[in-house]
């Protein structure tokens, strides 16, 4: 790493902080505006992005035109440790200007590539710098100063390179995964609207929709539905339990029971208890009595954000008092189809329009829930959608775990090529650990 150096932002960039407003003038011409939340939200700007109509002076355009190899960054934030945030011009975009807020750097592209540079600028160590310095009380910002001297390690120009694809490549597996989620949900929920408006013959079918065969269904309190579904009450299916009824916190304690609520759901279906509270295993025996907990009970969030239903899953847990327990009962609700009953838009669209919602913090009763109207299919055909829903829920958790992983490789990756700690080696482009 004796080739590397330290070096201050200002000796390979130029550094502009722009001061092109949002506003429209008769008097001005007409540009596209990259603004804070285009650099904040990506991590390249590329030309596919919907920037913002406005206008700016010629001056402001022949300074703070936006060019193929810029680097973005925010300058300004509601706090001090989420400031300075970069993002990498990857094409030339007509017309475009860097709006307010932001700072412009043009690298020396015959010292520092770009995308290294601004990878460099979004390490945690440029992050402390970052917040270390910068000035205000209601909003923070950085001086010109501060930018300037921002320190850059500096790899020899073929390294800078070679990682910029490295991680650019990482970064385009990372897009192209999260594009591919982004797929399947909405093909998921378009099955999730076809499952529960029309349903499935016994073959996997999808029973033929209202406008194709209207003698299938039949009008009932909730709409049209399938002639053989029935509407029931939640409460003549399904056992909807208050795990907590006192609506007391029990006393904490260090080792124990974690503590669940609304706070510690994570996606569409986890709970995540890494930092959750504990409590005495007294409270879980307590709740285990009223509610029998089982790994299929849906827990339905009933306070401040309503629905977000998930499955109990295998880990012992206990619940506040901002959600319900779903459990079905007899043979007429099957335990899988449960979970995507309470998501359903029979569920979430009655409760929305039905609840008190001028009361302040959203709030729902445990009759309130058990008196919502739901359809029912027959039993075998509610066995048949969850079976089809949790198959592309699988594809989605797959998908998911893959961009998980690819998360933690470039965080590491990031770590270790922007750092020294790890050598490419130009020649095969693998890696090695740098020497102590």
């Amino acid at each position: 790493m004796s080739d590397w150096k330290v070096v201050p932002l200002r000796d390979v960039a130029d550094i502009r902080v722009s001061n092109v407003d949002k506003k429209t003038l008769l008097s001005e011409l007409p540009v596209r505006l990259c603004n804070y939340m285009d650099v904040y939200s990506n991590d390249y700007i590329r030309p596919d992005l919907p920037f913002m109509e406005a206008t700016a002076t010629a001056a402001e355009i022949q300074r703070f035109r936006v060019a193929k190899g810029d680097v973005l960054i925010t300058k300004d934030s509601e706090t001090p440790d989420d400031i300075g945030i970069p993002a990498a011009v990857t094409d030339e975009i007509d017309n475009l200007v860097c709006g307010y807020h932001l700072a412009q750097i043009r690298p020396i592209q015959s010292v520092v590539e770009p995308v290294y540079l601004s990878k460099q600028l979004s390490l945690a160590a440029s992050a402390i710098y970052f917040a270390q310095r910068a000035t205000g009380s209601t909003r923070y910002g950085l001086s010109n100063r501060t930018l300037a001297e921002t320190p850059i390690r500096l790899a020899p120009l073929q390294q800078q390179k070679r990682i910029a694809a490295i991680l650019t490549g990482l970064d385009n597996a990372i897009g192209a995964t999260e594009a591919l989620i982004e797929k399947h949900q909405q093909i998921k929920a378009g099955l999730m609207h076809d499952l529960f408006t029309r349903g499935m013959l016994p073959d996997g079918s999808l029973r033929p929709s209202i406008t194709e065969d209207p003698f299938r269904f039949e009008r009932t309190e909730v709409g049209d539905v399938p002639r053989d579904w029935r509407v029931f009450r939640l409460s003549e299916c399904v056992e909807v339990v208050d795990p907590n009824p006192s609506h007391r916190y029990p006393p904490p304690t260090v080792d124990g029971i974690p503590i669940a609520s609304t706070e510690n759901f994570v996606g569409e279906d986890g709970i995540d208890l890494s930092h959750a509270s504990r409590v005495p295993l007294s409270t879980f025996r307590e709740q285990n009595v009223r509610c029998r907990f089982s790994r299929t009970d849906v827990v339905f969030a009933r306070k401040g954000q309503i629905g977000l239903a998930r499955r109990y899953g295998d880990e012992p847990k206990v619940f506040s008092h901002t959600v319900v327990l779903l459990k079905p009962l007899g043979g007429r609700c099957h335990a899988s189809w449960l979970l995507w009953a309470a998501r359903s838009s029979w569920v979430l669209k009655y409760i929305d329009r039905t609840m008190n919602s001028n009361s302040g913090v959203p709030t729902l009763g445990v009759a309130f829930i058990k008196d919502v109207p739901l359809p029912f299919p027959p039993f075998g055909e509610q066995e048949l959608i969850a079976s089809r829903l949790d198959a592309a829920s699988e594809t989605i958790g797959a998908l998911e775990g893959s961009l998980q992983k690819l998360r933690y490789q470039k965080l590491g990756l990031m770590q270790d090529l922007l750092t020294g700690r790890v050598l490419v080696k130009l020649a095969d482009a693998t890696l090695e650990p740098a020497l102590a």
